[in-house]
């Protein structure tokens, strides 16, 4: 079995693939202090409880924004496994191509994104990934990453919201039924939610517009709160929570890794 993990600074995302399938997948909080051996345990725990061994993982694939986590997570999972990681970036051997100015600082997130698009697509896309920072990723059906927009994270300006204004409680990120806030929860949540809806709806049609050629892309939106802000947007057609675990088992096979 492959154990894929996307690092990003608030989550990380785990998926243990049988073969194309994912079999199963977790969301765990970031915490660069842990040691190895707590990721180990942490992940062993977490195999165990879906009835795998940690035997069962032939090799491990990691994407990271999160520098500072990935070497103890990394020794973790071998230390656990005993599997070899791959690690991708933007020096990964893929089929697509980072058609940006500077090509080395593309996040491995959004490479990941752009291979499973196109692999899942084979149209141009516009990925919309809804994690500490909500980033759009821009890709074309030949398999060209030609940039994006990267704003701040739904969940990263309520927090900031609550954290500076002394006197707004912080709330749950669920859907208001108006605009008009009765109570400062409801006020909070119209704000950032349809604010964000709002703003992914406005970026969305700036990048149409700005689309070279005569395609229409299609827009896809992942990431842990895409269920949430999708429903609230006109924009977004597809929501494909797994696309960047998918884009990582989509790397494994470009990079030989045999699980």
């Amino acid at each position: 079995m492959l154990l894929a993990l996307d690092v990003g600074n608030t989550e990380i995302t785990v998926g243990l693939f049988r073969a194309d399938e994912l079999a199963r997948h977790w969301r765990l909080t970031t915490h660069p202090e842990r040691t190895p051996d707590e990721w180990a345990s942490l992940m062993g725990n977490l195999l165990l409880q879906a009835g795998h061994s940690p035997n069962e993982v032939r090799a491990a694939v990691l994407a990271s924004v999160a520098p500072a986590v990935t070497q103890s997570l990394s020794d973790g999972v071998r230390q656990l496994t005993g599997a070899p990681m791959h690690l991708v970036d933007a020096s990964s051997p893929l089929p697509i191509r980072l058609d940006v100015d500077e090509p080395l600082t593309v996040g491995a997130d959004r490479i990941v994104n752009t291979l499973a698009a196109v692999e899942r697509y084979r149209a141009d896309v516009i990925v919309v990934d809804f994690g500490t920072a909500t980033t759009f990723d821009c890709i074309t059906a030949d398999g060209r990453f030609i940039g994006g927009i990267i704003m701040p994270g739904l969940r990263t300006s309520a927090d900031q919201l609550t954290r500076r204004a002394a006197k707004l409680p912080a709330t749950e990120l669920t859907p208001p039924e108006r605009a008009i806030g009765r109570r400062t929860e409801d006020c909070i949540r119209a704000g950032v939610l349809f604010g964000t809806a709002d703003a992914v709806d406005g970026l969305v049609g700036r990048l149409k517009r700005e689309w070279p050629g005569t395609g229409i892309p299609r827009v896809v939106a992942t990431g842990g709160l895409a269920g949430i802000v999708a429903p609230l947007t006109t924009s977004i057609e597809n929501v494909d929570p797994h696309l960047t675990l998918h884009g990582l088992r989509a790397a494994a096979r470009h990079l030989q890794v045999s699980w």
